[in-house]
């Protein structure tokens, strides 16, 4: 596939080259001179300009990319860009930083494809490696909305049961089970819950501890959170 990332910092570039490693086809728009520098030093085919401008995005080959992602710290310049991309049909993902309110979120995730918190993901991935336990945030879905992997433990209140009997909290559901060792698939009625057994949820951030307690039990640490 073809994408176009606008922006080479920290979070542009590590997308990227994560994207590079899995075979795609990368072109950055840059608009700081010492950032464009250190793309191409790195291999990295590199537009320099302004984002949100057509014309640049004309040079990046927007026309024939098959999605594109505005990652810069401006949130201005992010949604032209996506609005741009709309307009050449590509698949549009918007950066939002963590210190904008709720109502902003609300007012540009009608308009691209999906939203990504850069600073809430670090997190995420910061609190899991440091306090490990049986539940691990996996993404952000929506602002209010995470997708944790939990196993099961032998104090949850839920061992032995089948998926049928489990009773989530209101505002989650369960996306995936997976038995202990072997690969998640699309959860049955009849499956039942043993120790070590995984099971990713999709959750309010409100109902996070409730589905901690239900599937894990009171004695073990959340990783998961909105802060």
């Amino acid at each position: 596939m073809r994408f176009v990332i606008i922006g080479s910092g920290r979070v542009g570039l590590r997308t990227a080259r994560v994207l590079r490693e899995e075979g795609h086809e990368i072109t950055l728009v840059e608009l700081d001179p010492n950032r464009v520098k250190q793309a191409q030093e790195r291999g990295f085919e590199v537009v320099e300009g302004d984002g949100s401008h057509e014309e640049v995005l004309l040079e990046a080959g927007i026309e024939d990319a098959d999605a594109l992602g505005a990652l810069t710290a401006d949130l201005n310049v992010n949604f032209a860009a996506c609005m741009i991309g709309k307009h050449f049909g590509c698949r549009t993902v918007l950066r939002i930083d963590e210190d904008y309110r709720e109502e902003v979120y609300k007012k540009y995730a009608h308009e691209v494809d999906e939203i990504v918190y850069p600073e809430r993901l670090g997190a995420i991935g910061a609190k899991n490696a440091l306090l490990g336990g049986s539940i691990r945030a996996i993404a952000d879905i929506a602002q209010h909305l995470q997708v944790i992997l939990v196993t099961v433990t032998e104090e949850s209140p839920m061992n032995g049961y089948s998926i049928e009997e489990v009773a989530l909290p209101a505002n989650s559901r369960l996306l995936a089970f997976g038995k202990k060792d072997k690969p998640m698939g699309i959860p049955l009625p009849d499956d039942s819950l043993e120790t070590g057994d995984r099971v990713a949820v999709l959750a309010d951030f409100e109902v996070l501890d409730d589905v901690r307690q239900l599937l894990v039990g009171d004695d073990a640490v959340l990783a998961a959170g909105g802060a």
